[in-house]
């Protein structure tokens, strides 16, 4: 049941942030690099969205609790913005195409657009918010999904590091197919989250 647990974090977390969308955005900032500076730059990138990441799960949720947002709310709330940027993923230009149009400095593309929000997008930083919050999830849960985080980002490095193989492989258009998929899974997560915590309020009122 755990291994079965593990498996679906992993697979949810892959869905959020979409390393195989983030493949064109790396290969057009990197462009103007050598391929030697190209991976450092993806090393550095994975790294800085890693400890982005990690700062939401420890902080986040304390940042909420102080302005007195309740459980409920946050569920609901993070689901609406999971599941709207989730419509932006099926729907839209694609994750690829409009992160690829936002890059105007390409001396500076490790931060932006590559580490954020490319693969520690908006998305990404809500679902591991939610995935460990305390209400729900013991310490050991929470550390079991900051483990499984770092593995989700190292996964995501070595895809970056091999981008011009995975590109050739899949190609432009499969890798948008895969992007939509994701935003698929993530709509699901988004409106579950919000069901459970519209469940959860008129229980509690009850």
């Amino acid at each position: 049941m755990i291994m079965v647990e593990i498996l679906t974090t992993i697979f949810f977390l892959i869905a959020v942030i979409d390393p195989i969308g983030t493949v064109p955005v790396y290969l057009e900032a990197t462009k103007e690099f050598d391929r030697l500076h190209q991976k450092k730059i993806a090393v550095r990138a994975s790294i800085i969205a890693f400890f982005i990441l990690l700062f939401f799960i420890v902080i986040g949720q304390l940042i909420l609790e102080g302005m007195s947002v309740s459980l409920d709310a946050f569920q609901i709330s993070g689901g609406v913005i999971l599941f709207l940027f989730a419509l932006t993923m099926i729907f839209g230009d694609g994750k690829p195409e409009r992160e690829k149009s936002q890059i105007t400095d390409y001396k500076h593309v490790t931060i932006f657009p590559v580490a954020i929000p490319s693969i520690a997008s908006p998305g990404a930083i809500m679902a591991v918010v939610l995935m460990t919050d305390n209400h729900i999830y013991t310490i050991q849960q929470q550390g079991i999904t900051t483990i499984l985080v770092l593995v989700v980002i190292g996964l995501t490095c070595l895809i970056l590091l091999a981008a011009r193989y995975v590109q050739k492989l899949i190609g432009d258009y499969g890798i948008t197919v895969i992007s939509k998929i994701m935003g698929l899974i993530l709509a699901s997560y988004a409106v579950q989250s919000i069901l459970s915590g519209i469940s959860n309020y008129f229980t509690a009122i009850q």
